[in-house]
């Protein structure tokens, strides 16, 4: 018998025929609830007396204690659980908290240290970025680059040109409808997208990260809980018309299909070589930083360009490209929710979020999404491609990242097409961020 305790509410019977929980087995984070309550406790007795560590100890568990539990909560509530709900309450609930003084001074002075002068932010964006690159498969990454360029080349420019004839119907300009709603929904989600646009604007336009993640963020939020809704009114289109679905299937030919659904092999972590991988990572990143001043295109944009191309060439041992992986998965398993409280707390005032929000602006947002998806559906039938499945994996170029895939292909029950969203998401989002970055630097 299959045991299923690890992650969820076990019950047994009580007097009376009332489930009985044991609230034992429901972790928080893999930390056990009884345990994590104890942890909470520990650091906010500690935060309202002022006496948190003032260094980065202090700042890790303020966010990751936040980050754990507004993530569990995110995942259980209904509805709110399918479109986002964690990245949603990571972000926004610490924005209120802090709108309404809810944490001390000392508090906010160490998750600042933590957030702001050691930077964490710059360190778990390399993480994500060139971890999950070097950790992709090498013929997926290529052969799905060839398939999906034209349905993702003509989604975009379908989603730039809806977006902005929208956006033009409400008042927005043309740098505000394009900088700051439709590449961050087509940028590739949070840690792939929105953090590293937020340091490019930055390095371009001057003003902080935290002004460009309030601006940015909504957006990204937005278009993937349409993205979501697109995806299920696709399945059910796919239900009553079998003939515009392959059930999962993207392409006309099992053939082809086979070869995105070979998997790596799960290989143990290798801390060692996770290591190495952290030092390659940060390495990555420097040489950014270091072409940066040469070609004056911002740094995290650079060390995007570099790891593709590294993975392309072969030129890295497979084994540091695992431990880099490793480190990417690490990160996204343990870091980014916390990271978001972070961003929640110290670069996403509310009054800003509020501020961006108008019916015209969610309208946009949608525009973007339904044209992308539309494009992908009408055009797959020239690429030998079921239009259902086609429309699903262009739509996913405006999902939040890995999250926004699972998200998305849940919604349509086709998780089998994650070798072409991961594509969609992270090349067609780096890609994104890329020329978004270089027009910007251009009009300026």
């Amino acid at each position: 018998m299959e045991n299923n305790s690890l992650h969820h509410t076990v019950e047994k019977s009580a007097p009376g025929g009332q489930p009985l929980r044991l609230l034992g087995n429901i972790e928080v984070g893999s930390v056990p609830l009884a345990l994590f309550i104890t942890i909470a406790a520990i650091v906010a007795a500690s935060g309202a007396a002022g006496l948190l560590p003032k260094n980065m100890i202090g700042g890790l568990a303020v966010i990751m204690t936040l980050g754990f539990a507004l993530a569990k909560i995110g995942r259980m509530i209904p509805v709110l659980r399918e479109i986002g709900g964690p990245a949603i309450l990571c972000l926004m609930v610490p924005s209120v908290l802090v709108y309404f003084d809810v944490f001390q001074a000392h508090t906010m002075a160490t998750v600042h240290l933590l957030m702001k002068e050691a930077n964490l932010l710059y360190f778990v964006i390399a993480c994500l970025v060139v971890g999950s690159i070097l950790g992709m498969n090498r013929t997926i990454l290529i052969q799905g680059m060839i398939r999906m360029f034209v349905p993702l080349v003509v989604g975009t420019g379908a989603a730039i040109l809806s977006g902005l004839l929208v956006g033009s119907l409400f008042g927005y300009s043309i740098y505000h409808t394009f900088f700051f709603i439709i590449v961050p929904i087509i940028g590739g989600g949070i840690g792939e997208g929105i953090l590293p646009l937020s340091l490019a604007y930055s390095a371009i336009l001057g003003q902080t990260p935290d002004v460009y993640v309030a601006q940015l963020a909504p957006a990204a939020v937005v278009g993937n809980i349409f993205a979501i809704i697109c995806a299920g009114v696709l399945a059910r289109m796919g239900s009553r018309r079998p003939s515009l679905s392959g059930n999962g299937m993207l392409i006309r030919s099992r053939e082809d299909n086979s070869v995105f659904t070979q998997t790596q092999s799960v290989q143990q972590t290798d801390f060692q070589l996770m290591g190495a991988g952290l030092l390659m990572i940060c390495a990555f990143f420097i040489v950014g930083g270091l072409f940066e001043k040469l070609v004056h295109i911002p740094g995290p944009v650079l060390m995007i360009l570099a790891a593709v191309f590294c993975k392309y060439a072969k030129v890295i041992p497979s084994s540091m490209e695992m431990g880099a992986h490793s480190c990417y998965k690490f990160v996204s398993a343990a870091l980014v929710w916390p990271l978001m409280i972070g961003l929640g707390m110290l670069y996403v005032p509310l009054e800003s979020v509020v501020a961006v929000f108008s019916v015209g602006y969610v309208v946009v947002c949608g525009s973007v999404v339904i044209a992308m998806t539309l494009s992908g559906f009408f055009i797959a039938s020239r690429l030998n491609m079921y239009p259902v499945e086609a429309a699903i994996v262009t739509c996913c170029h405006s999902g939040l990242g890995g999250t926004g895939d699972v998200a998305i292909l849940s919604a349509s029950n086709r998780m089998s097409l994650m070798p072409f969203a991961q594509i969609a998401t992270r090349i067609g989002g780096a890609s994104t961020v890329i020329a978004a970055t270089l027009l910007l630097g251009w009009v300026v």
